[in-house]
């Protein structure tokens, strides 16, 4: 068996059943409220009036439309694996039961990029709004302390500054790993109140600025191409979709907590799905209402949907809309540090991390050393990164994460076709293929740049696997018989 040694799903199933130190606290609510915690964030908020803008005009629509396709044949496959194979760790779990050890390790490698980096893009953007907002009611943070050492901060006299450390970015990274180590529960309420202010700002949005819709500014409804590829046209509209495919990221973070969901094999699939269904509803009408309120060339700004509202004599939802974003922001970095540490957990659980990584809170019952450790790494790098830098990884490894799972549903139905699943990926023979081909036309659209930093990650993961995860490798000692 070797690098390919596989854990059963028969002995993921015995684990599920048997491994208490998590505690199951979750319900079907609290995971639709996390997976809608996770993926209403910078989408709405910002990628709507960008894409509308320089790729797709009002027909960014359709980019959500095509973004969200592809997300829901990922979706169903994650929801078939969450039920059937119900134990924290997500992709890696599932490549773990289907493909084998070495892919288990590439995929959990490639969630712990996706998970940290994506939690400190967040901080960061969190961190500008919450700056604007406090400027907004005469509150001002330092400009030394407003963004990433040499980020020049613009001030309210019209002079400039330095900045020099993102302090914001750290108070929230710090508290919400506190909030995590205190407990699932109380982390899930605070992110249900917080999902409900943000969706309700998105819905209190569509109702007051529906009525202010000219149909003018939807012709044409897919501007003609300029020349370039990716400026209008259909190209244009297929770019905007793997843009705005970053606007989607996040459900995939609700089948870490499965080991912590009191009925996974019923709750995992109407948390994943449903979380899915309604954010794509919601994305759907805002950029239809935005494009059609306003211009889509007056949209390239960081807060399009402020500067929609304010367009149609709503300039009093400006500061609500931000609050509405931070509120957006926060549950996202939440969601996605319940996940790092989630994945951290079982990658140390067998062994394949040190068992340091894997003790839990003998009274929170949370894994509290993995999320001190995701916190503290992630609010250095809130503290010193900017937001490109710290976002070019995010979608690929996502994407990655998405063919893997799709690919690893063929495999397990080929292999074990009587598996009682709970939860059964509609067509899969169409769909698992549909979901991986998906995944991959999103990754080659991305950067040259995106994939050399890739590579460079994977390489230093590949040298931790065969200096220490593969000698350690709780599977590979039990096929040894060096473990019983």
């Amino acid at each position: 068996m070797g690098l390919l040694t596989r854990k059963t799903v028969t002995a993921l199933q015995a684990e599920a059943e048997t491994d208490h130190s998590l505690k199951r606290a979750l319900g079907a609510v609290n995971l639709l409220m996390l997976g809608i915690g996770a993926i209403i964030g910078t989408g709405i908020f910002v990628l709507t009036g960008t894409v509308a803008a320089e790729n797709a005009g009002p027909a960014v629509v359709l980019s959500f439309v095509f973004a969200g396709v592809a997300s829901v044949f990922a979706a169903l496959c994650y929801a078939e694996f969450a039920s059937l194979v119900p134990i924290a760790g997500s992709a890696y779990t599932y490549g773990y039961a289907t493909l084998g050890e070495l892919f288990a390790w590439i995929i959990g490698w490639d969630l712990i990029l996706e998970y940290a980096l994506g939690a400190t893009t967040v901080a960061i953007g969190w961190s500008g709004y919450v700056v604007s907002f406090l400027d907004g009611i005469g509150v001002h943070i330092p400009a030394a302390l407003q963004a990433a050492p040499g980020t020049v901060v613009h001030l309210a006299n019209g002079g400039t500054a330095v900045a020099v450390f993102n302090f914001p970015a750290v108070f929230v990274i710090a508290l919400i790993t506190t909030l995590l180590v205190i407990g699932i529960k109380e982390s899930a309420n605070v992110n249900n109140f917080i999902v409900f202010v943000k969706v309700g700002v998105v819905l209190l949005f569509i109702a007051l600025v529906v009525w202010h819709i000219n149909p003018h500014n939807w012709t044409p409804f897919i501007p003609p191409n300029t020349g370039v590829r990716e400026h209008f046209g259909f190209t244009g509209v297929m770019t905007g979709a793997g843009i705005v495919f970053f606007a989607y990221i996040g459900f995939d973070a609700v089948s870490t907590a499965a080991q912590e969901t009191k009925n996974p094999q019923r709750d995992m699939p109407i948390g994943i799905i449903g979380s899915l269904i309604v954010c794509t509803v919601l994305y759907l009408l805002v950029s239809g209402i935005a494009t059609g309120a306003m211009s889509y060339k007056q949209l390239d700004v960081p807060d399009p949907i402020a500067v929609v509202a304010d367009h149609v004599g709503l300039g009093w939802m400006a500061q609500l809309i931000k609050l509405g974003a931070i509120a957006g922001l926060s549950s996202v970095i939440l969601v996605m540090l319940l996940g790092q540490s989630r994945v951290f957990y079982s990658m140390a659980r067998d062994g394949l991390l040190p068992q340091v990584v894997n003790k839990v809170h003998p009274k929170f019952r949370t894994p509290y050393v993995t999320s001190i450790i995701t916190g503290i790494a992630v609010a250095i790098a809130s503290g010193f990164l900017n937001i490109r830098e710290a976002a070019s990884l995010v979608s690929i490894g996502t994407l990655l994460a998405f063919v893997i799972v799709s690919l690893g549903i063929i495999v397990l139905r080929v292999r074990e076709p009587d598996l009682h699943r709970p939860f059964k990926t509609p067509v899969y023979w169409l769909t698992a293929p549909l979901g991986a081909i998906s995944a991959v036309y999103l990754m080659i659209s991305l950067p040259l740049e995106t994939w050399m930093r890739l590579v460079i990650w994977f390489v230093i993961g590949m040298v931790i696997y065969f200096s220490y995860a593969r000698k350690h490798s709780h599977t590979a000692l039990k096929e040894n018989g060096a473990m019983p």
